[in-house]
């Protein structure tokens, strides 16, 4: 225990380090830098895929990573390190665009000749299709960033004929979009930011595209998909520079993303140069050799990002509240730090909102001796206490894990926490290419399960609209984000507010979510663990590492020689 916290010490001291060697490529002449590094393969790794490739359906950062380099929509989070990455800047669109009718008008005009892969030009016909193609596929997020365009409500009870023709107006010859809102919304710019508004071809079609790559405008493009063996990313012949800031070119002449390898292989194959990257957390036996043998390959990042244990409401045990609070006091957030590598790698948290997050106040009632804000410890009596209360002991409950390491043991160690609590306790890990999608979906009876969040954007509403309001529950479905299916109408109300008044007061609408964000937590829907760091290892030949929240490692702004 000694030997790993002193190595944990020497591994974050290479936080300087990443920090001068990020994002050196803005700061010189970009067109010598990319003379000196264009070219090459890097070489990814992974222990599984993320499910589908379409890039209105996967909600998994994995794979939006990929499609930060692949597509495009409207508006982008800038491609530069840190907190500059979470700057709005025009993407397909020439400039932002002021607003209009009180914040409920915004006419978009089209960059000029911007081209799809297959060689198509980007109109305002394949804007509007791409919409309304959101709530025909029933992307996760159709009914909480989308559903404030005027139709979307309709489109929402009947998507296969959805149509906005009253709320998103192409004009081909003035080669314009024009977007009606039914009321302002402050996080409208964010919301056209993330990879679910990816502009695609009009003649998209309109299903999970699964293994099939949609058509790029990115500097990249997806030339070959098997979710078991790998993934083959190449350039984009059609892409010639239209923004540096939103879509820079890239300087890898490829990518080749294996999956299969364990987080041991993986790792191991990164240090020995076998591999450039890999995506999955380094496991925690091996911090100690990352902090004394290998601390220039190593960047670490704060997230975010929290893990947490959504637990099914409609369904017994945990449609019982004293059942689900129970489960909250019972955790020992400092073992769950331990596993994911120690008080350097993850904090204890008991809410919702991350550390960082706008509206966050230190808030846990979930411990001994509350009242600091703080988590200091599992309160077991209590837990117990209220297990007796709701008359669930004994039940039998499957807990749904991630077959990777680090969420594997995390789900081990919550499995013997519901045994502790007097439940008939089982685990079932699924492999992680289909976890999260799996415990979304009601129809598979999940009452419990361990999974993490990461911030599609830097807004409350993000963690606490999407993964506990109404909007985001759609019983039989794989994009019902809110996996606890939780729905209070009040609750529900006041972040509607809370939207609203950001519009106009963005700190009294903070204010309105630090209160939400209590509510949520009293309610239990889920137990929240902590909150993580990321911990990226590369090869010794990768250059520029720019890392920001919204993208973690920028892809097309490394260099491999």
């Amino acid at each position: 225990m000694i030997v790993q916290r002193r190595s944990l010490a020497t591994l974050m001291s290479s936080i300087a380090t990443a920090v001068l060697l990020s994002g050196s490529a803005h700061a010189a002449d970009r067109d010598a830098l990319m003379k000196d590094h264009r070219g090459g393969t890097m070489k990814l790794n992974a222990h599984g895929s993320a499910g589908t490739i379409d890039p209105m359906i996967n909600y998994e950062q994995q794979f939006w990573q990929l499609f930060a380099v692949t597509n495009d929509g409207l508006l982008a989070f800038k491609k530069a390190d840190g907190k500059e990455g979470n700057t709005i800047v025009p993407d397909l669109a020439a400039a932002m665009p002021e607003p209009q009718d009180g914040g409920k008008t915004y006419v978009f005009k089209l960059r000029d000749g911007v081209k799809f892969s297959t060689g198509k030009v980007v109109t305002p016909a394949d804007v509007v299709a791409s919409f309304e193609r959101i709530f025909k596929v029933s992307s996760p997020t159709a009914g909480s960033f989308y559903n404030g365009i005027v139709g979307a409500d309709a489109c929402l009870k009947a998507a296969a004929t959805c149509s906005l023709k009253d709320g998103v107006i192409g004009d081909d010859k003035a080669n314009t979009v024009t977007f009606h809102l039914v009321a302002p919304d402050a996080e409208f710019f964010d919301k056209l930011s993330v990879p679910h508004a990816s502009i695609l071809p009009a003649d998209t079609a309109t299903k999970d595209l699964g293994t099939t790559p949609a058509a790029a405008t990115g500097p990249y493009m997806i030339a070959s998909y098997d979710p078991d063996h790998g993934m083959k990313i190449v350039r984009n012949p059609a892409f010639k520079l239209f923004s540096a800031d939103a879509q820079p070119d890239g300087f890898v002449d490829g990518f080749e993303y294996n999956f299969g390898l364990d987080d041991q292989a993986g790792l191991t194959a990164v240090l020995n140069g076998q591999a450039d990257w890999t995506y999955d957390d380094p496991p925690t036996d091996r911090l100690g050799e990352l902090g004394t043998k290998y601390a220039k390959q190593v960047k670490v990042h704060t997230l975010s990002a929290y893990y947490y244990v959504p637990m099914n409401v409609n369904l017994p045990p945990f449609n019982n509240a004293k059942a689900r609070q129970a489960v909250a006091y019972a955790v020992d957030r400092k073992a769950l730090v331990g596993l994911f590598g120690g008080p350097n790698l993850a904090n204890p948290l008991c809410q919702h909102l991350p550390v960082g997050m706008a509206g966050y106040e230190a808030y846990c009632p979930f411990t001994k001796n509350p009242g600091s804000g703080k988590w200091s410890a599992p309160d077991m009596e209590k837990a117990k206490q209220l297990i007796e209360e709701s008359g669930t002991k004994g039940q039998k409950v499957t807990l749904i894990g991630d077959d990777k390491a680090i969420p594997k043991a995390i789900a081990t160690y919550m499995q013997g926490v519901l045994r502790d609590l007097g439940y008939d306790a089982s685990l079932k890990t699924i492999s992680h290419n289909i976890q999260f999608t799996y415990i979304q979906n009601t129809n598979n009876n999940v009452q419990i399960s361990v999974t993490d969040w990461y911030a599609d954007y830097p807004a409350p509403s993000d963690f606490l609209n999407v993964l506990f309001g109404c909007d985001s529950f759609h019983p039989g479905s794989d994009s019902s984000v809110n996996m606890s299916g939780w729905c209070d109408k009040g609750v529900d109300g006041d972040m509607k507010q809370a939207l609203a008044t950001a519009v106009t007061d963005p700190k009294a609408a903070d204010a309105m979510w630090a209160k939400i964000d209590k509510a949520i937590t009293d309610a239990a829907p889920a137990a929240a663990l902590f909150q993580p760091k990321r911990v990226d290892v590369v090869s010794n030949r990768v250059g520029n590492f720019v890392f920001n929240d919204t993208y973690h490692m920028i892809l097309s702004q490394a260099w491999v020689q």
